[in-house]
C-alpha cells in the first residue's frame, strides 16, 4: 500500500529541516569562544614513531615579537588538560607561549609499578630518552614556527613531572633561563646539575616524595647554585624564601603546610621569578 505522496513530503520536509537546524547549532557551537579564554590547541608531533601530543597557548604576538616559553610536565597519572587548566599561566603571563605536554604509560618509581597510567622518564637513557627526544622536537618545532626568545625558556613541573624538570636541568640545562620543581627529587643525576636559577616547591607534609628527602634536595640546590642558606629573604609570597646566589643563580624555596599538591597560589610566584630570570 503506498503512503500519500504528501505525507512523504511532509516527513522529507521536516527531516530537511532537522538536518539543517542540526547543522547550524553545531556550527555555531564550534564557532562560539566565550569572551577571555585562552587561545589554545593540541599540537601532535611524532616522536621516534610514536603520535606525541602537548596542550599549547600563543599569544597572538608569537611570530612579530620575541617570545618566553614555558613547559609544564604533568605528574604520574595526571593529564595535559588538568596541567593546563590548573596551573593557569596563560592568565598570568599571557604574553608567553605555554606547553602542557602529555606523557605516555610508564612505570612509576613510588606507585604503579606496571606502568597503567602516563608519566614521564626518570633517568638518562630510561625508555630510549623517548621524552628527552620529545622535548627538543616540541622545542624545535616552535623555534622554527615563533619568535621564540632562546634566553627566556623555562621549565616547571610536578611530582613525576618535577623530576622530569630536574632531568631537563641535567642533561639540557644550557636551554634553560631557570627551573621550578615541585614534590619532587633529582635522585642519582643530581651530581649533573650545573648551577641554574631554580625554584623548589615542598610540601612540609608529603606522604609521597618526604620532606626529608626534599629537604636534603633543596640543601644541594642551594649549594649548586653559590647560595648560602642562612640569608634567606623574603620574596613577598607567603611560604616563598629566597636566597641570593654568589654565581647570579638565585634559587627560591616554596615550602607550604601542605602534602603532596601545588598550591594555586604558587603559579604566581613561579612566574614572578621565571620573568626575573634571562640567560646570560
Amino acid at each position: 500500500m503506498h503512503k500519500p505522496l504528501a505525507h512523504i513530503n511532509r516527513r522529507a520536509a521536516l527531516r530537511s529541516l532537522f538536518f539543517i537546524c542540526f547543522v547550524f547549532m553545531a556550527m555555531a557551537t564550534s564557532a562560539y569562544q566565550p569572551t577571555g579564554d585562552p587561545v589554545t590547541s593540541v599540537v601532535h608531533w611524532t616522536v621516534d614513531g610514536v603520535d606525541r601530543e602537548a596542550m599549547v597557548y600563543i599569544p597572538a604576538t608569537a611570530k612579530t615579537t620575541a617570545t618566553p616559553v614555558v613547559f609544564l610536565f604533568h605528574g604520574h597519572g595526571g593529564t595535559m588538560q588538568n596541567m593546563f587548566k590548573g596551573r593557569g599561566f596563560e592568565k598570568i603571563w599571557p604574553e608567553a607561549i605555554i606547553v602542557c605536554p602529555q606523557g605516555l604509560n610508564t612505570p612509576g618509581q613510588l606507585t604503579d609499578p606496571a606502568g597503567n597510567v602516563p608519566g614521564w622518564q626518570r633517568g638518562p637513557g630510561d625508555m630510549g630518552d623517548r621524552d628527552i627526544h620529545f622535548f627538543d622536537t616540541m622545542l624545535k618545532s616552535l623555534q622554527q614556527d615563533y619568535k621564540v626568545d632562546d634566553k627566556r625558556i623555562y621549565a616547571t613541573g610536578h611530582s613525576n613531572g618535577g623530576g622530569f624538570t630536574y632531568l631537563l636541568w641535567a642533561m639540557r640545562g644550557d636551554v634553560f633561563a631557570a627551573v621550578a620543581p615541585s614534590s619532587a627529587v633529582a635522585g642519582k643525576i643530581v651530581g649533573r646539575l650545573k648551577p641554574k636559577p631554580a625554584l623548589h616547591i615542598m610540601g612540609q607534609t608529603d606522604p609521597l616524595v618526604k620532606p626529608e628527602w626534599q629537604k636534603l634536595m633543596c640543601d644541594k640546590v642551594l649549594q649548586i647554585n653559590g647560595c648560602n642558606a642562612s640569608q634567606g629573604q623574603s620574596y613577598g609570597a607567603q611560604y616563598a624564601t629566597l636566597y641570593p646566589s654568589t654565581t647570579n643563580t638565585p634559587t627560591v624555596l616554596y615550602v607550604h603546610p601542605g602534602g603532596h599538591v601545588y598550591p594555586q597560589e604558587a603559579t604566581a610566584v613561579v612566574v614572578k621569578f621565571f620573568k626575573s630570570m634571562v640567560k646570560p
